[in-house]
């Protein structure tokens, strides 16, 4: 009975259903280039990083799969953040007026950057400036889960691999990849949540100048001061409810599709 009290329930009875799937096609807008540019470059970044500790640095090969996807994690950040932020904007402020539907990616980039326009050239700069607002948050919680994750998924599956050595196949590449990226991501997730917090605060902040001016470390502050240890940790079961199996899936299913197309081009040749 106390579901059908909630805000979020009553929402779900003025909505309907599709209030579920708010900010879907913003999602896949943001997913498809995000992980087309970040699995390749860590994929790259490993192999590089990799060869040149096994000859000059051996101590640091334990290291490196915490560095490139650092890296390839702020690579992809940088590139896709724009994006991020209308999907979040998208989910946080839909209007519910006479079923009107709620504005599209592009149409919210818009209204972003129009409040702050004006003719003078600074200005302009800043009003394109305001698409990244969030992004130190932004990076403050992806570059450490992108670390955790990594320095967690890789031995873990590589382990996981080598109790199956010689016996390779699809379905043990997908097993392996699912069972230590859904561990990974649930850890990363968890012990990122106080970032992940600051961030959504920071993207849904509606005053454009407040935007530009709030620092990821003056929201946590806020955050504290506001509602403490609990205030900071606000959403973590659902977090990581769905960051386990999102890292799963997609880690697994990557490493499926490198091993089929590796598998069919050795054949071929």
């Amino acid at each position: 009975m106390s579901f059908l009290k909630s805000p979020a329930s009553g929402e779900f009875l003025q909505e309907g259903f599709g209030t579920l799937w708010r900010g879907t096609y913003a999602s896949l807008a943001l997913a498809v280039p995000t992980v087309g540019i970040y699995l390749p470059c860590y994929d790259v970044f490993l192999n590089l990083m990799e060869d040149f500790a096994a000859r000059n640095a051996p101590v640091l090969t334990p290291y490196v799969p915490l560095v490139a996807g650092s890296v390839a994690r702020s690579l992809a950040c940088v590139t896709c953040y724009p994006m991020e932020l209308a999907r979040t904007r998208m989910q946080a402020f839909k209007e519910i007026q006479n079923s009107v539907k709620p504005p599209g990616v592009l149409k919210t980039l818009v209204e972003m950057i129009n409040p702050v326009r004006s003719a003078n050239g600074l200005q302009k700069l800043q009003s394109y400036r305001i698409l990244w607002t969030g992004l130190g948050a932004q990076l403050a919680r992806d570059v450490p889960f992108s670390a955790i994750c990594w320095s967690t998924l890789e031995p873990t599956r590589r382990h996981i691999l080598a109790l199956v050595d010689g016996n390779s196949s699809a379905s043990t590449v997908l097993g392996a990849n699912f069972s230590a990226g859904f561990f990974a991501g649930t850890l990363a997730a968890a012990a990122t949540c106080p970032l992940d917090v600051a961030r959504t605060r920071r993207q849904i902040e509606k005053d454009p100048a407040r935007a530009l001016s709030m620092t990821t470390r003056q929201t946590l502050q806020e955050i504290w001061r506001d509602g403490g240890l609990k205030g900071l940790f606000t959403g973590v079961g659902p977090r990581v409810a769905r960051a386990g199996p999102s890292v799963g899936i997609v880690v697994s299913f990557y490493e499926v599709v490198k091993y089929t197309l590796h598998s069919r081009y050795r054949i071929t040749d």
